[in-house]
């Protein structure tokens, strides 16, 4: 049974949320697959809350990235309208 990752994967959620979202998206893959691993018993169990926390904090860092791009891209189309007239 391979050890489980958990507190890998809680650092890059929590790195995702307060300093580059784009860790939250690792930190939602290797959770997703940390836990897919514990539910079919090829990886320790006790990281499982460790992991789960890992894998929300990333998946809301990955919601804010998205929003922030989203914004980031409604902004530079209106400067780009904006400087057309």
């Amino acid at each position: 049974m391979r050890p489980h990752r958990g507190s890998s994967v809680l650092v890059y959620g929590i790195l995702g949320l307060v300093l580059c979202q784009l860790l939250g998206i690792a930190a939602w893959r290797m959770g997703t697959d940390d836990l897919r691993e514990m539910d079919l018993g090829r990886m320790d169990p006790s990281g499982r809350d460790l992991t789960n926390a890992g894998r929300i904090c990333g998946m809301v860092a990955t919601v804010i990235l998205i929003f922030q791009l989203a914004v980031m891209l409604i902004v530079f189309a209106a400067m780009l309208l904006s400087a057309n007239r």
